[in-house]
């Protein structure tokens, strides 16, 4: 048991959280407030973004600082992601958490839900790392690390057969916040949008190292695209004012004179709900364009030395997770050497003109939708809880 954690029973309820990256901040706000509903004495404290600080949580840190995706991006900033690591540890140790939740970012939070496991502190790990997906042998660290495993996907749990531990399947959070009705022509009004014209949404990513491989690319994927659907406007909702910055850029450097673009600050669900179709850079960002019955293109680049590191280290063949979840290439993926304008645009005008493909689609994103919504934040909020020792 962690030293004098139970020798203040009048104290508040002491709940440690940190997440390192935007759609962790998502799952942690809605944590934060199912846990809040039960037990309105709790504290929360470590690093999360602007929606978790919102719910209730002091940052120690900028969670962005923690954002960076690909194994050359980490190299370059490992001396402050390892500084802030250091920091936080040193934080916790003087606050004396109750609970320790690490939010996905496995490679940043599990060696310090380890380091309190073992000084007793309950920790509970919040998306189970990819194991089906690659780097297997991470399931017994894993255990080592953690009291609890919260799954976001029904198929998870089985990968920890015969381990000492019994994750918990919870359900998507975002599922349980989008409704599963959605109404085009009602969400373009919302955003005044024109009914008529073929509206796209690109989504490049939400860290700075996606948008340096990725804006360009988008843009240029555009200018194509509007030369065979002139009438084309695409949304680009973008979380931060760094990711805006760096489109802008891209836009000005490649962007051509007809592209009509929106940037938007967040809106990211309102556009994909509005939308015909999307360019979505692999990760979250693809279920939630599924649970807005959104067809999309999947893409992903990033440097040649991490694009060989993971290749390799992969067992799916797939990357999105509306393929992943329904065992098949529902939606199209061009990859690193395959994400070039020419592919894209060209596969974005297939799809436009391509209505039973879209329809397919469609119907197979709100199968998906009703696996997910398990009311999840619930199911977390009790699983934790059940984690502290009376």
């Amino acid at each position: 048991m962690a030293q004098g954690l139970h020798n203040q029973p009048d104290r508040p309820l002491r709940i440690a959280l940190i997440a390192g990256e935007a759609s962790g901040d998502v799952l942690g706000a809605s944590l934060i407030q199912a846990i809040a509903e039960r037990r309105p004495d709790a504290e929360f404290f470590g690093i999360g973004g602007p929606k978790m600080i919102a719910a209730g949580l002091t940052s120690a840190y900028e969670q962005e600082k923690l954002a960076v995706r690909g194994a050359i991006e980490v190299l370059k900033h490992l001396p402050e992601i390892l500084s802030i690591r250091r920091g936080i540890i040193a934080q916790l140790d003087a606050w004396q958490p109750d609970v320790l939740i690490g939010i996905d970012a496995p490679d940043f939070n599990l060696p310090i839900e380890r380091r309190f496991k073992r000084k007793g502190t309950p920790t509970v790990h919040y998306v189970s790392p990819t194991v089906w997906a690659w780097r297997r042998g991470r399931a017994k660290k894993i255990v080592a690390s953690v009291n609890q495993l919260l799954c976001l996907f029904p198929f998870e749990p089985a990968c920890y057969k015969g381990e000492a531990i019994e994750p918990v399947f919870i359900g998507h959070p975002l599922a349980d916040e989008i409704s599963p009705e959605i109404d085009r022509l009602q969400q373009r009004a919302a955003l005044n949008l024109p009914e008529a014209a073929p509206l796209i949404t690109l989504m490049p990513g939400s860290r700075r190292s996606e948008l340096d491989y990725h804006a360009p690319l988008f843009v240029q994927t555009a200018n194509r695209v509007v030369r065979e659907l002139p009438e084309a406007l695409f949304l680009v909702p973008l979380a931060t004012q760094v990711t805006r910055d760096r489109f802008e850029t891209a836009l000005k450097e490649f962007g051509d004179k007809n592209l009509r673009v929106r940037i938007l600050f967040g809106h990211a669900r309102e556009a994909l709900a509005a939308s015909d179709l999307a360019l979505v850079c692999s990760g979250t960002a693809t279920l939630e364009a599924a649970l807005v019955r959104c067809p999309m293109i999947i893409t992903y680049r990033f440097s040649a030395s991490s694009a060989w590191i993971y290749k390799r280290m992969r067992y799916l063949p797939w990357v999105g997770l509306p393929n992943i979840l329904t065992g098949r290439l529902l939606v199209p993926e061009l990859l690193q050497d395959d994400a070039t304008p020419d592919r894209l645009s060209a596969a974005m005008i297939d799809l436009w003109r391509s209505p039973a493909r879209r329809a397919d689609m469609e119907q197979e994103f709100g199968v998906i939708h009703q696996k997910l919504r398990q009311d999840s934040a619930s199911r977390a909020a009790d699983a934790v809880l059940s984690c502290i020792r009376p």
